[in-house]
């Protein structure tokens, strides 16, 4: 049988071909669930992953969503429980990471603020609407942060984006420390770079701030330094996902796992 059968999963900024929120769906669909697209619009692209998942099986909404709007979470949250009675499974996926400048050139209503606005304060308002409705459910639940390598480490040119991502895991550790008792778990996965449409966006800039000649040899440079020799996937980010949805994980709560073959070892 389906581990998530009758299990609903909303993910935000899920509206992307070819992004993680894609890949994530995709994985729960898989396993029978439920699952709720969510992006800034629902657009053809947005209307696409829809229907892959449908094709696979799955019972889809697609809701639009801007997370940096509490008020438009809350509602992506009541949408999904109106249509699917609840929801089992909520993950924090949207974000901003394609604003890349030196931090002294760094403008602060526009690449700063925006930036947190999204990454961090739309994480926070996801988890609460997501956990208000789980509460008031009484069947417990997960919720999943994704933060990134940039959660742990520092990089330059990326100083808005390190600092949402570091936020957002002490959002998640704040919150499993509260939500608990309700039979809730939140936990953060932390992968290393992955080449979604956002990825390819940092793979250009860094390939040339770092002069190399091509996109190619940056990316080559990078699968060199990983021990288990590549970068990332969306798969698994993905399978992370599903583990700590299971309930395997279920005393599993305010960690952040490392997803990225050990890069942060070297």
């Amino acid at each position: 049988m389906a581990r998530f059968a009758g299990k609903t999963i909303v993910v935000t900024g899920s509206g992307k071909q070819k992004g993680l929120g894609q890949g994530i769906l995709r994985a729960f669909a898989d396993e029978g669930a439920n699952c709720v697209v969510s992006d800034v619009a629902i657009d053809a692209e947005a209307e696409e992953v829809a229907e892959e998942l449908r094709s696979r099986g799955a019972k889809v909404l697609a809701v639009a969503c801007d997370v940096s709007e509490v008020g438009q979470c809350r509602a992506l949250v009541a949408a999904a429980v109106a249509e699917f009675g609840g929801v089992d499974v909520f993950v924090n996926n949207a974000g901003i990471g394609f604003k890349m400048k030196p931090l002294l050139e760094v403008d602060t209503a526009e690449e700063w603020d925006k930036v947190i606005a999204v990454n961090l304060s739309g994480a926070f308002y996801g988890t609460q609407a997501a956990a208000r409705a789980m509460v008031e459910r009484g069947k417990g639940g997960r919720i999943i942060n994704i933060a990134s390598q940039a959660a742990k480490s520092g990089f330059p040119h990326l100083p808005a984006y390190v600092s949402s991502k570091h936020g957002m895991v002490g959002l998640t550790r704040a919150s499993a420390v509260e939500l608990g008792a309700h039979g809730i778990t939140v936990n953060a996965v932390c992968p290393n770079h992955v080449t979604t449409g956002l990825g390819a966006k940092q793979n250009e800039y860094f390939s040339r701030l770092l002069g190399f000649e091509t996109v190619e040899d940056y990316l080559a440079n990078m699968s060199a330094k990983n021990p288990m020799g590549r970068p990332g996937l969306p798969s698994d980010t993905a399978a992370a996902c599903l583990w700590l949805a299971s309930e395997d994980a279920f005393y599993v709560t305010g960690e952040a796992l490392n997803v990225s073959g050990g890069e942060e070892m070297h």
